[in-house]
């Protein structure tokens, strides 16, 4: 075991491959924390993260030995790629948006201005979020996906470049793009938001 700790990702993924299933197991412990905080702070439930953790790893597991892994080196950004689709295909089976709400207490919502706090204006405030969340799913999927990572998963927007395979710029863009179609499809539907 000591000998396959220094091994690089890709000597270990060769010996994984011919057969040596410590090799494995040594790539998972290089890289679990990484890999399941990852999964973590995008759906902010520890049951789930497992879930998803153990989905993704059987996901690379199934890869490999199908022989289907395009060897360049880079093991870690191919793994929290697979764990990112494997998030975003269960907020897609789910059919919801994740948890509005960062560790900042930031919360999309509070863009917009509510004056009153009684309970005609709560219900107010209620539909128009259920409005908003729906307006979310309109978005092109490069959009959406760029906004939940940021505004919802709490994601720098180098994580997101790097799990989405894309340059900074092209990030910070989509998400430029999607808020300027989010207040348009506002404006569309006649709904009262404002963006502060």
């Amino acid at each position: 075991m000591k000998l396959l700790n220094k091994k690089s990702d890709q000597q270990l993924v060769q010996a994984y491959v011919k057969g040596e299933e410590k090799a494995l197991q040594v790539l998972l412990e290089r890289y679990k924390t990484k890999i399941y905080s990852s999964i973590y702070h995008q759906v902010k439930d520890q049951y789930l993260a497992e879930d998803i953790f153990q989905e993704t790893f059987i996901k690379v597991i199934n890869t490999l030995k199908a022989g289907r892994y395009n060897d360049e080196g880079k093991f870690l950004p191919w793994v929290m790629r697979i764990a990112h689709n494997m998030v975003i295909d269960h907020f897609r089976r789910e059919k919801r948006t994740p948890n509005i709400v960062n560790n900042d207490g930031f919360d999309i919502f509070e863009v917009l201005q509510f004056s009153d706090d009684s309970v005609e204006t709560k219900m107010v405030k209620d539909q128009r979020d259920v409005d908003l969340k729906k307006i979310i799913q309109l978005l092109p999927d490069d959009q959406k996906e760029v906004l939940i990572m940021r505004l919802f998963c709490e994601m720098s927007f180098k994580d997101i470049a790097d799990i989405t395979e894309v340059s900074i710029n092209t990030a910070l863009g989509r998400m430029r793009y999607a808020l300027t179609n989010l207040r348009k499809m506002i404006e569309e539907n006649n709904m009262v938001f404002q963006f502060g």
